[in-house]
């Protein structure tokens, strides 16, 4: 491996579009997960596919690891650097190829931000669906590569369900497209295989997304409740009565109280829990139907309808806005993502809410309570030294999500976050599988390394300052 020989061969190819500069390449040192820093050998910024393609078959030639990234907003470590790899953004690729309204697709490159393809496509009545709460900044590439979500994926699914095809390079530098313009292809689906694999397959340079209609009507209410199990109740009784909502969305007062200190979203600052809930369709469909909602929210203390389309554009500012208001209450937090049934969403906030309270840290919680994708923030600070505590408390929450029958991430991704509890959910033989997969399309295993699957590495010595691997602090192993 020289690292000296691949610098000199990238700038041969991407003239200003290497940076070795020190302070410069702290800014890739990490995603939105701040707790997990690693300062990168160097970062390339190619401008075009046949430039990315360029950069990956110089790192396999030089046996360099390479690390793909978007805006940097993953909340799972999943961009995370090697201090003895490279960085390859995709902030230069950020064009909307083409939207065909006829087909109701639109072709981008992989830094286009998930809204901006909505409001290309808005112009014809259509728009994309998956909608993350960071759609203002995250990236689609980046959203492939986490099979990110949203609020309304409760009825229109994720993004593996919107995504027609992608061009990708493949470890060592090929390019080659997965899927194709039919609705279905023929063969393995390797699309399917590719999509939410955390970018440890390869790079996507190119995608071709699917386009919704835009609904015809849309109608939205938030409905308070004395508690998070009462809410929990009424999401279960909507989804029992065959009412399909385009989202049903759950904040306790800890996040509503920081929602209210950052936006005017109108929620009330002494309610326990509120949902906000929005049908979508065909006029009378949803007129119907919205009867039947108000039916199920008998126990809410108050509901208010979203007046006009403002309105409905008012709170959802403040559902979106949640994550980056929690900053209001706590210098530090770290934000979970795990699934659990449905119908089990009273026993784990209640579960959730005791962890916090036996551990001393406080945890907010937001999430998408129609798919059971919770997202608890667990508020801590550095400078009162509870990171350890709060970053134990975390893991135990989403190892808690899998005890209950649910998932480790809904949409987040494991990253470098929970690669060590990957073994809670899935066998070793599971995992072996996995790992065979990604050896078909990685064998060298230079693509994205660290993430998803556990490594002594990771479970021992964490990447950020020097800390003893266990073994070490027990005598056991020493540090030459």
């Amino acid at each position: 491996m020289s690292l000296d020989a691949l610098r000199d061969e990238l700038t041969e190819v991407l003239r200003d579009g290497v940076i070795t500069d020190p302070a410069h390449l702290r800014t890739y040192e990490c995603d939105a997960l701040t707790g997990y820093r690693v300062v990168p050998a160097l970062v390339a910024l190619p401008r075009d596919a046949a430039q990315v393609a360029a950069a990956v078959r110089a790192c396999a030639a030089h046996g360099v690891p390479f690390v793909a990234r978007g805006a940097g907003t993953g909340l799972s470590g999943g961009a995370l650097p090697t201090a003895d790899g490279i960085v390859i953004s995709l902030q230069r690729l950020r064009r909307v190829v083409d939207v065909d309204p006829v087909d109701r697709r639109a072709t981008v490159e992989p830094g286009v931000t998930n809204l901006d393809i909505s409001l290309a496509a808005a112009r014809y009545g259509l728009y994309y669906s998956p909608d993350p709460s960071s759609q203002q900044v995250c990236t689609i590439g980046g959203n492939v590569a986490e099979n990110s979500g949203g609020a309304h994926c409760l009825k229109y699914g994720f993004t593996a369900n919107h995504i027609l095809a992608i061009d990708v390079v493949l470890p060592d530098g090929t390019p080659t497209r997965l899927g194709g313009d039919a609705p279905h292809q023929a063969g393995y689906d390797l699309l399917g295989a590719f999509v939410g694999t955390e970018g440890t397959l390869g790079i996507v340079t190119g995608v071709v997304v699917r386009l919704l209609h835009t609904p015809a009507t849309v109608r939205t209410l938030v409905a308070d409740f004395d508690s998070t199990k009462d809410a929990g109740d009424a999401v279960t009784a909507i989804i029992a009565a065959g009412i399909l909502p385009a989202a049903i969305e759950m904040m306790d007062n800890l996040a509503i109280q920081a929602v209210n200190a950052t936006v005017d979203a109108g929620f009330d600052p002494d309610t326990a829990a509120l949902l906000i809930v929005e049908l979508d369709g065909p006029a009378d469909e949803v007129q119907a139907r919205f009867t039947e909602l108000l039916e199920k929210c008998t126990r809410a203390t108050r509901v208010t309808v979203a007046r006009d389309a403002a309105h409905r554009a008012q709170i959802w500012q403040g559902r979106k806005a949640a994550f980056a208001a929690v900053g209001r209450l706590s210098p530090n937090y770290f934000v979970q993502d795990g699934v659990v049934p449905r119908t089990r969403l009273g026993e784990a906030l209640t579960r959730i809410a005791a962890m916090g309270d036996a551990a001393g840290i406080r945890v907010a919680n937001v999430f998408h309570a129609g798919d059971g994708n919770l997202h608890p923030l667990v508020l801590y600070s550095e400078a009162r030294g509870e990171h350890d505590r709060a970053e134990a408390l975390s893991t135990a929450i989403a190892e808690l999500c899998v005890e209950l029958g649910g998932s480790l991430s809904g949409e987040h991704g494991i990253g470098t976050d929970k690669a060590c509890s990957m073994p809670r959910m899935f066998s070793a033989d599971d995992l072996a599988t996995m790992q065979r997969l990604r050896a078909a399309f990685d064998p060298r295993g230079l693509c994205n390394p660290g993430k998803v699957f556990p490594t002594p590495r990771l479970c021992g010595e964490r990447p950020g300052p020097y800390r003893p691997h266990p073994l070490e602090a027990a005598g056991v192993i020493e540090r030459l």
